[in-house]
């Protein structure tokens, strides 16, 4: 991953960036905060990238992350045992 600082650096086209991309990720920071992000996007299909960035898929995200957080978890064991009942009914 590679930051620009769009203060300190002369920014180059959009078409250049695309060029150093590679498998990286290029961050612009302003005031050293993120403020945007050029991804390569090699073997990543459109659905995919348009539900990664949906509202309901990052509240999905963010309920499992704290469901983590508080130590609600199932080992894989648990979870085969979850997924064979959930077929019985």
């Amino acid at each position: 991953m590679r930051t620009i600082e769009i203060e300190k650096e002369s920014l180059k086209s959009l078409g250049e960036y695309t060029k150093e991309l590679d498998d990286g990720i290029l961050v612009f920071t302003s005031n050293k905060q993120p403020v945007a992000a050029m991804v390569p996007l090699k073997g990543v299909d459109m659905e995919s990238l348009a539900l990664s960035y949906h509202p309901d898929f990052m509240e999905i995200i963010e309920k499992a992350r704290a469901e983590i957080k508080a130590g609600k978890t199932l080992s894989l064991e648990e979870m085969k045992d979850e997924v064979t009942r959930m077929e019985e009914k």
